[in-house]
């Protein structure tokens, strides 16, 4: 079923009032620190929705307010190439990197890498086992990155899990060596203090250096201790990336960040970051830090600097990540409330939270700010058995626009137009129905990227799927051509050298 491009072709008719504020009340008394369904190895998971939600589910889907269980239904604008179900790797699909014609796919328990020369059917390559939620994946030359966010017993490929309670535990970074992209060689591992949520690149000639973003410490972790208000910064020599290791812990929030609750009631507190964007064009990244968003200067890629930070504490619970604009005068950052694992795209949590902060960046070198722009949400109301909240994406290189596509999980794939930072809007949309209209089914888009031309999206549940989008604001970008992507590593698409 395709539905014409029209922002209200599906808005859902829900009640407000005291539901909205019981289910908001619910929502700010979970922790959105976890990203979905992490920390662990499990695939996807399901809870039990209330009857409540249930009987919304299901007469929505009767009445056609939102689409049938796992229909797919999107703009006119938007044509779905293909999908590519889970193989081997039956674990919950995570971030996606590229290069040349591969794309490298995270996965909780390991990674794929797909031959994309014909991309209405994707080619498996090769499918590399090795459990460590998230896998958060990158790739630069010859070298792969994964990021190991779950306590295991080792640093193998063979681990099992294994309590953060104890010493011998494991977490950090894997490095493997591509040059075969067929058959990738396991080459490196660094431990990180927290482990490795997610991980960013500062790619230079000779080295790469890797920035560590990891969260939530306890003084019953030997690896992991409070205040943990820094990151981890990794030198890898590409010559002899079995020399890695950490250089650094960088102090970002001195003065300890956001307390989160009680005083910022529903709002996480720092204790770290939860993941970092680099410009390396522009000697600037943003991080999304639990509680703040901060603004740095990574002239010295081995000493990032913050420049500015900011909070929201009225509508923000968990800053994500960020996206810059081309010009680097603008940052998407991104609030995971609910940790992913909620129902917050609908009427009772409203077009404010959950949502993206579009802020503009004013000033010049080290008196640059942060300034709040509005908040842009998906306006299509999900069933309440549908996890859904902003998540990963990515710019859409046109010049003079700034565009953008973005996983929201179950709420699909949205295209949109923050040009105009106090009034963004969406141009175009993908999604399916509701895993389950009985139970709260964690599943949808972890990332969606744009990438030579095609959107790639890495379902949690339902795979690999390939889309193209033809529309007279985004057919410019078709023309851009770049050799390798790692999203949280911004490249310069109209000034490459």
């Amino acid at each position: 079923m395709t539905l014409s491009n029209h922002p209200h072709t599906r808005r859902r008719r829900l009640g407000v009032g005291a539901a909205a504020a019981g289910l908001l009340a619910a929502l700010l008394a979970v922790s959105p620190a976890a990203a979905t369904p992490g920390p662990g190895d499990e695939s996807a998971s399901r809870t039990a929705a209330g009857s409540q939600a249930a009987a919304s589910a299901k007469k929505d889907v009767a009445t056609g307010e939102i689409p049938g269980q796992d229909e797919i239904v999107h703009s006119r604008n938007i044509e779905h190439l293909s999908n590519t179900p889970k193989d081997a790797l039956a674990g919950t699909n995570s971030d996606l990197a590229f290069q040349g014609k591969y794309a490298f796919a995270g996965n909780y328990d390991g990674f794929r890498v797909f031959d994309l020369s014909n991309p209405k059917k994707p080619r498996t390559v090769t499918q590399v086992l090795c459990p460590g939620s998230q896998n958060d994946i990158s790739v630069s030359g010859d070298l792969l990155f994964l990021s190991t966010d779950s306590s295991r017993s080792d640093d193998s490929c063979n681990s099992t899990t294994q309590p953060a309670t104890e010493k011998s535990s494991w977490e950090g970074i894997k490095v493997f060596d591509i040059s075969d992209v067929r058959h990738p060689e396991y080459v490196a591992s660094v431990e990180t203090a927290c482990g490795s949520h997610t991980h960013t690149l500062v790619p230079e000639r000779k080295d790469v250096y890797v920035y560590v973003s990891s969260y939530s410490p306890s003084a019953s972790f030997p690896d992991c201790q409070p205040p943990h208000d820094g990151i981890s910064v990794i030198k890898v020599p590409r010559k002899a990336p079995q020399q890695a290791k950490v250089i650094d812990f960088p102090v970002l929030f001195p003065d300890g960040g956001n307390p989160g609750s009680p005083v910022n009631p529903g709002v996480s507190a720092t204790t770290g970051c939860h993941d970092i964007t680099t410009l390396p064009s522009k000697d600037l990244a943003a991080g999304a830090c639990m509680g703040d968003g901060i603004l740095l200067d990574i002239k010295n890629p081995a000493k990032p600097r913050v420049i500015d930070r900011v909070q929201d504490n009225k509508n923000f619970a968990f800053w994500h990540s960020a996206t810059f604009n081309q010009k680097a005068d603008k940052v998407v950052f991104t609030d995971e409330l609910g940790g992913g694992g909620a129902a917050t795209c609908n009427a009772e949590v409203g077009p404010d939270k959950g949502a993206d902060g579009i802020y503009d960046i004013v000033g010049k070198g080290d008196k640059r700010k942060l300034v709040f722009r509005s908040y842009y949400k998906i306006p299509r109301h999900q069933a309440d058995t549908e996890n859904c909240v902003a998540h990963n994406g990515s710019l859409i290189p046109v010049k003079g626009k700034d565009l953008m596509v973005q996983a929201w999980y179950q709420g699909g794939v949205s295209v949109w137009d923050f040009t105009n930072s106090r009034k963004p809007q969406e141009i175009a949309y993908f999604e399916r129905g509701p895993l389950s209209t009985d139970q709260l089914a964690l599943g949808g888009s972890w990332s969606a990227y744009y990438y030579n031309g095609l959107i790639y999206s890495n379902d949690i549940e339902k795979g690999f799927d390939v889309l193209k989008i033809s529309d007279r604001r985004t057919d410019p970008a078709k023309k851009i051509k770049v050799s390798e992507l790692n999203v949280q590593t911004q490249p310069d698409y109209f000034d490459r050298h």
